[in-house]
This record gives C-alpha cells, sequence and structure tokens, in this order.
C-alpha cells in the first residue's frame, strides 16, 4: 500500500460523515482516568508494566520460557528499547515504526508483504495457519491438553483435575463508569497479552505479568491496561490479527467494529488507528460490520452484514472489497452474520446468524457448501472448529446448549453441551489447541470445562455432562479465553443489571431498611472484573498461597 493510499484511506473516512470523533477523539462517556497514570487514550503506561524484581532464576526445564517471557514487555517503551540492545536485528524490524508520520503506508506493505511470504493463499487445503504456523515455537503448541511430556520443558499441559487458582485480575479499572460491564477477553496469538472490551467502549490491552513464568506468585499485582483504545459508540466486535508477534511490531494490531463507524485498524503498540475499511450499503450509505475476522493467513479481513459478507484485503485499506451475499434467489442463510470460524486443514469457513442456523462456505468464492440446520433456540453469538476440522461448535443466546456438528456428516450432532444463558448477550467459549478441553462460562458466573474424549463414539446427540465446574465470577462470566500455549485462563465478567422492583426513590425512601436490603442484594451481585487462572500443576512457590490467592477472589 502507497502513501497516497493511506492518505486517501483517511481521507475517505471522514468525507464519508465519519470526521475526527469516531478515529481520534475518545466517547464522551469514557471513565475517568486515574490521577497516579495521567496519560491520555492511545499512550503506553510505562509504569503499568507489572515489576520482574524477585525472579528467580529458571531452571533447565524452564530454559525454553525465556524467548517467551521477553515478549510479556514489548508493549512498554522501556522493554523496547532494552531489547533493542540486547538483539542487533530489532533495530531493522523496528525501523518502518520509527519513521515519520507520513510513511504509514509503507509500514503497511511490509505487514502485507511479510504475510504474502511466510503464509500460503488462504484457501490453500494444506495451510493449517492457527495451528502449525503461529508465530510461537511449534514445541508451545505440541498437545496443550498433555502434561506427561518431560521432554517437552517449554511446555505445561491443562490440569482440570482440582479447581484453577486465581492469580491476579482487572477490577479498579471498570468502577470508574457505571455499569462497566465486560463483554469478553481474548488472548494475543502470541500469547504476550489479553484484550478486553467493556461497555465504556474501549478496548484495553493487559501485558501478562512477568512473574507468572517464575512461579513467583505471591505478591502479583493487579494488572493495568497499557494501551486503551475507544471507539466512538458500542463495540460489536473485535479480533487479533492472526499472525501477530510482539517482537515484529509490524504484525501488533487488531480490528473492530462499532456502530455508524467504520471497522478500524488499531495498532497494538501506540494505541493508533492504522487504517480504516468503509462498507457501503446499496444506498452508497456507510455500515458497520456486526462481526469480524481475519483469515487464518491474515490476507483477508470478512465482516457480517444482514445476509452479506464482505471480505477486504488487509494490505488495501478503503471501501474496495468483495461482497459475497448469504441468500441468493431466496435460498441460503438469512438473517445478520454474527460470528466467523474457519477451518484450520481446509478452504472452508463457517458463519453464524442470527436466524439460528450456521453455513459452511468456500474461502475462494464464498460457494455455500453446507447449511445445517435449525437446532438453535437462539441466534447463534459464537462457533468453533476442532483442531482436526472434523467437528463445529456453535452456541446461541438465550440458549442453553453448545451444539458439537460433525461436519463429515453435515446435519448430524455428536453431542451437545448444557450451560445457562438466560440473556442476549454473547457468551464466549473456547477450545484448547489439543481440541480435548472445552471451557465457557454462563450467566450464573460458573465456568464449566468439558472433557470432548469421553464423548460417546456412536454419537446419539447425548448430553454430555461437565467434568469440573467452578465459580469464577459472582456476575456472568460471558468471557473465557485459553493461552495458546500456557496452562492460563483469562476470563471476563459483567452484565446489564436491571432494576429490581421496588428500587425506586420513592419506594426506597418508604420502605427504609426493605429498600437497602433489595439494593445490597443488586450491588453484590455485580462482578466487572477480568481475571486470570491457572489451570496447570502447581509449583512449590505457588502451593502455599492458595489462601492468600482465595482472599483476592473474595475481595
Amino acid at each position: 500500500m502507497s502513501d497516497s493510499a493511506g492518505n486517501g484511506e483517511s481521507g475517505g473516512v471522514a468525507g464519508a460523515g465519519q470526521d475526527s470523533e469516531a478515529d481520534n477523539e475518545p466517547p464522551q462517556q469514557a471513565p475517568p482516568l486515574p490521577e497516579d497514570e495521567g496519560f491520555k487514550v492511545g499512550e503506553n503506561l510505562e509504569e503499568g508494566a507489572p515489576t520482574s524484581a524477585k525472579r528467580p532464576r529458571l531452571s533447565e526445564e524452564d530454559q525454553g520460557l525465556e524467548q517467551v517471557a521477553k515478549t510479556v514487555e514489548m508493549h512498554g517503551t522501556q522493554a523496547q528499547d532494552s531489547l533493542l540492545k540486547e538483539d542487533p536485528a530489532l533495530p531493522a524490524q523496528r525501523a518502518p515504526l520509527q519513521s515519520e508520520e507520513g510513511g504509514r503506508g509503507a509500514q503497511e506493505v511490509t505487514v502485507s508483504e511479510a504475510g504474502e511470504e511466510e503464509c500460503r493463499q488462504n484457501g490453500d487445503g494444506e495451510h493449517d495457519a492457527p495451528l502449525e504456523e503461529a508465530e510461537t515455537k511449534p514445541e508451545e503448541h505440541n498437545g496443550n491438553g498433555s502434561a506427561d511430556s518431560p521432554s517437552e520443558g517449554q511446555h505445561l499441559g491443562l490440569d482440570f483435575t482440582q479447581n484453577p487458582q486465581m492469580l491476579t485480575g482487572s477490577w479498579t479499572e471498570y468502577s470508574n463508569f457505571p455499569e462497566n460491564y465486560l463483554k469478553g477477553c481474548k488472548w494475543a496469538p502470541d500469547g504476550s497479552c489479553i484484550l478486553t472490551n467493556s461497555a465504556d467502549n474501549v478496548l484495553r490491552v493487559y501485558n501478562l505479568p512477568a512473574e507468572i513464568y517464575s512461579y513467583n506468585w505471591d505478591l502479583l499485582p493487579e494488572m493495568n491496561p497499557v494501551l486503551r483504545m475507544a471507539e466512538g459508540d458500542t463495540i460489536y466486535d473485535y479480533c487479533w490479527y492472526p499472525k501477530m508477534n510482539s517482537l515484529d511490531p509490524d504484525t501488533c494490531f487488531l480490528a473492530s467494529s462499532s456502530r455508524d463507524n467504520p471497522v478500524h485498524v488499531w495498532d497494538a503498540f501506540y494505541g493508533e488507528v492504522r487504517a480504516s475499511f468503509r462498507p457501503y450499503n446499496h444506498l452508497d450509505e456507510l455500515t458497520a460490520a456486526h462481526s469480524l475476522c481475519f483469515s487464518p493467513d491474515g490476507t483477508q479481513l470478512y465482516c457480517g452484514f444482514d445476509k452479506t459478507v464482505r471480505v477486504f484485503y488487509t494490505d488495501r485499506p478503503g471501501r474496495d472489497c468483495e461482497e459475497r451475499p448469504t441468500v441468493v434467489k431466496k435460498q441460503g442463510q438469512s438473517g445478520i452474520i454474527s460470528c466467523f470460524g474457519f477451518s484450520p486443514c481446509q478452504s472452508v469457513y463457517a458463519c453464524g446468524s442470527y436466524s439460528r442456523c450456521a453455513g459452511l462456505y468456500s474461502c475462494q468464492d464464498g460457494t455455500l457448501l453446507a447449511l445445517l440446520p435449525t437446532r438453535h433456540h437462539g441466534g447463534l453469538t459464537h462457533l468453533l472448529f476442532s483442531p482436526d476440522g472434523n467437528y463445529l461448535y456453535t452456541g446461541g443466546r438465550k440458549d442453553p446448549e453448545i451444539l458439537c456438528w460433525d461436519l463429515r456428516e453435515p446435519g448430524k450432532v455428536v453431542f451437545s453441551l448444557k450451560r445457562n444463558v438466560a440473556t442476549n448477550q454473547r457468551i464466549y467459549f473456547d477450545l484448547d489447541l489439543s481440541g480435548r478441553y472445552l471451557l465457557s462460562g454462563d450467566t450464573e458466573g460458573v465456568v464449566s470445562v468439558w472433557d470432548t474424549q469421553t464423548a460417546p463414539p456412536d454419537g446419539n446427540e447425548e448430553l454430555l455432562q461437565p467434568q469440573l465446574r467452578f465459580q469464577a465470577h459472582w456476575d456472568c462470566t460471558n468471557g473465557i479465553s485459553i493461552h495458546p500455549f500456557m496452562p492460563l485462563l483469562a476470563t471476563s465478567s459483567g452484565q446489564r443489571q436491571f432494576p429490581w422492583p421496588g428500587d425506586s426513590e420513592g419506594d426506597s425512601a418508604s420502605d427504609g431498611e426493605g429498600g437497602e436490603a433489595v439494593m445490597s442484594q443488586q450491588e453484590s451481585r455485580q462482578d466487572n472484573t477480568m481475571r486470570l487462572w491457572w489451570a496447570g500443576p502447581l509449583g512449590p512457590a505457588s502451593e502455599g498461597n492458595q489462601e492468600q490467592n482465595a482472599a483476592v477472589v473474595e475481595a
């Protein structure tokens, strides 16, 4: 992408009626920032990075994690400078970022060219980008569910024989704005940071605390965001660039879509808008995407609309896109496309819609391959492929089940998973890289863990019982994300609270103590937090700190 393309892109957004308020200025309802932090939206927090003091020397088995630990502090300016001194190769990678603002176009070209060189074109049947070609080491991806491989010292497996242990989290950040509940959390593809979305229309990036790598958990502080990226209105969806690697700043970006705004691509190092994708409807009016997903190789960005999927090329911001209608001659998948998923081993992607059905499409031209029957009670809000590509998991709003579809026999449900979803909120679920464990929260704040290997082989649509259930939050647990290669879980909670009957000012004044009791019951249920959990074998340094961490949970 040339410089002229980048300048034309920004001018086109303003010409479409989306002035600087949507791109640069924070919304009016954004929460006031704490005085001690003193930074503007989009700036780095140097003091927000956790201290690495009291970090003992790693054992030989943990030497493989040292390289991963270097990526934890990459979002701080001081950490970047220190890494530049240690690695002489990094200045060449940082060179595009040190150019003046007019050179943004060259920077984005670097992203696309790197993606094209190291990735196959989307649609190649041999392309397993999410599983085999991620930037983390191959050893880190081998069997995330198996903990009995001592030769793989770089990797620890998930262990759900006991409840996960809470390590730290973020709660003060979401207490400055009334009803600032979270709307999900997602680990970065390289595992160095977490991205959250909340009701104040701000995307926040948290670095992974460095103490976690050394089992030094006794003095873990509360997590503070290193970046805040404010959208202009309600955020519909957001996603990481799949080839994101903190050691290569050109790949560190994410996409978000909000109401009445174009799709924004944010720089995950500086919190600035790199580019915008502007979808227009048949009346040439700017329309917002309801769902987003990068292709596995990162060269395309899929956006969901009403009965339409628009495909943008990552290296060509602007309004040029490919339109793929999901309804042709009154046949196909109707409704708003609410979620996407890509098969890890075939050139196929799945679309879920609010019409309660899912469809399978070809990546090359968007041809409908199969339309799964309508089995859900509510519109689909999330779907995932299994790592082998043979199964598709779908979940909906106000729907108590997650269904597992056998794609070798389209339309066949192998088993179902029971969860409590009583609202229209999007409740995420996640699979580990081995495809064995599926985790999901529910409206009551409980996280359930299912072992999919215990499912009956005949597949008679039986209800699979969870292996483990634990209370992660006191409010709705809407987001859950499994770390790409470590036994860490990230969860987010909160939902819109409606006043109880008799909760008005007049009734409270007349009822006296009764009104206060109702308010205390409602306040005790509010839990707008993001929490980090350890779901692996406990180290010697952490076994004696379970009581302290339990006290943090209660706090």
